[in-house]
């Protein structure tokens, strides 16, 4: 699977790549930005694309992922780390200090590889720090959950927070529902709509397939 990385996800997202950075371009600002001050350390997990990590407003930023395509698409700020994310991570203890993920943690193959992945995360993180995970869950997308060839692990907001507590990190928030469950195949919504989604939370109830954890290092 990890030799065919790139080309999933070229056949995947091909000729919605403008929609896509259009649609993150709202979501950091409007959103994820709250969590992240212009001198902090910022870490992708499973950046793919860089769409969060581009846009995100830090001082520095980092980039993993095993994609050969995310060094590409990484900014000239953003410094990528290629490698696979159940070895060591190449970045030293306490240095980071906020971790994002996105789409990524359903993709591993089994429930170590995720331990391996929130232990290298509290390891990483600053004491204070936060990792804000994203997700499907498996509650609300049972039905299409596995029409992706690359799924692996599915997971609830529920079952990420008790492994969260697990390796350590303390729950803030868990939002079950937050946004639908995917971009493939469709047109995204305009700007303004999107931030209206994201400033009435009564939507996600209606519409959110993918939960939203946030979750801090003691």
């Amino acid at each position: 699977m990890e030799d065919d990385l790139e080309v999933i996800y070229e056949r995947r997202f091909a000729g919605s790549e403008q929609e896509r950075e259009r649609v993150w371009r709202v979501l950091t600002s409007r959103f994820f930005q709250r969590w992240v001050q212009p001198k902090d350390v910022v870490l992708d997990v499973g950046a793919g694309y860089c769409e969060f990590i581009n846009n995100i407003q830090a001082e520095t930023k980092y980039a993993l992922d095993l994609n050969p395509a995310t060094a590409a698409r990484a900014g000239s700020e953003v410094r990528v780390l290629s490698q696979d994310v159940t070895t060591a991570w190449a970045l030293p203890s306490d240095s980071v200090d906020v971790v994002f993920s996105s789409n990524f943690f359903e993709h591993l193959p089994a429930k170590d590889a995720l331990q391996h992945c929130l232990r290298e995360i509290r390891r990483v993180l600053r004491p204070g720090g936060h990792l804000l995970a994203m997700g499907p869950n498996i509650r609300f997308c049972y039905d299409v959950y596995w029409d992706f060839f690359d799924h692996g692990l599915p997971l609830s907001e529920r079952s990420l927070a008790e492994a969260l507590g697990i390796v350590g990190l303390q729950v803030e928030r868990a939002i079950p529902r937050f946004l639908p469950f995917t971009m493939k195949g469709k047109k995204p919504p305009p700007a303004a709509l999107i931030r209206l989604y994201l400033q009435m939370p009564v939507f996600w109830k209606l519409l959110g397939r993918q939960f939203l954890v946030v979750a801090r290092k003691p």
